[in-house]
């Protein structure tokens, strides 16, 4: 079937007019996410801390498929550059009806080995990130009113933690209580908080993170007995985003193949 012949979403699925910011959306979940947004219709901010090289990759991409998009380099843990970054953001693109705090790192170690800096590191950018850009947004989004949504990329990790991540672990369980909070506070005004938690996902991030016999165990546990694709997880966000998703607030949507029933 081609592209032509797939039967047209409903326009209760469909992001057009609506403008996005997705963080950490040069590689990975994040660009898969910023693509299909685009797709969508949505108007895409796509945000990167380093290679700038590659956002602006999402965005040749994004425009060659007939969409909108524009790179902006911040680094989410800076909050001072959130806020200037965001006001750019809504003055150059005419607003701001959705954010997805995807970007990320991980820090992995065992407890004996790991460090407070690993630690603060890691919390400065999953948590402290998507608080600060949460924070900064929620202005525009509130005036977005049913329209405005977060959507917080959290992990499976953050649900049943696993060894040698502890740090990682507690800044997406932090997130997920973020998100709940969140939608408590913005549920006046219309505005939707969801968290979706990702779990054993094929991206660069994950490459090369197991050996071969690891990786066959990690399969075995997991009930779909496959890894999961970027691009579903930007599904779950896609569809968070949209209108039809407007009943929702502080959810957690698990993609995770059954990993954590």
């Amino acid at each position: 079937m081609t592209d032509s012949e797939k039967p047209a979403l409903p326009s209760s699925w469909q992001l057009t007019g609506k403008v996005a910011l997705v963080t950490g959306g040069s590689r990975g979940i994040g660009k898969a996410i910023a693509t299909l947004l685009a797709a969508r219709g949505a108007t895409v901010a796509v945000n990167y801390a380093r290679s700038e090289a590659a956002a602006e990759e999402v965005v040749e991409t994004i425009t060659a498929a007939g969409g909108t998009a524009r790179a902006y380099g911040f680094d989410v843990a800076d909050t001072a550059a959130v806020d200037a970054s965001i006001k750019g953001i809504v003055k150059d693109l005419g607003g701001l009806h959705i954010l997805v705090n995807n970007a990320g790192i991980s820090i992995d170690g065992l407890l004996l080995r790991a460090s407070v800096d690993d630690l603060q590191r890691t919390l400065a950018v999953n948590l402290t990130g998507a608080f600060a850009c949460s924070k900064a947004a929620a202005r525009y989004l509130l005036k977005a009113r049913t329209a405005g949504r977060i959507i917080n990329i959290a992990s499976v990790v953050g649900e049943q933690g696993n060894a040698g991540q502890s740090m990682y672990a507690a800044s997406k369980a932090g997130l997920i209580g973020l998100t709940k909070s969140l939608a408590r506070e913005l549920a006046p005004r219309g505005v939707t908080v969801n968290a979706v938690t990702p779990g054993f996902i094929e991206t660069d991030m994950t490459a090369g993170v197991f050996d071969e016999a690891a990786r066959a165990a990690l399969i075995a546990s997991i009930p779909l007995s496959r890894v999961g694709d970027a691009a579903e997880v930007a599904e779950a966000v896609a569809y968070l985003a949209s209108p039809a998703a407007a009943y929702i607030t502080g959810h957690v949507l698990r993609v995770n193949g059954g990993l954590n029933i």
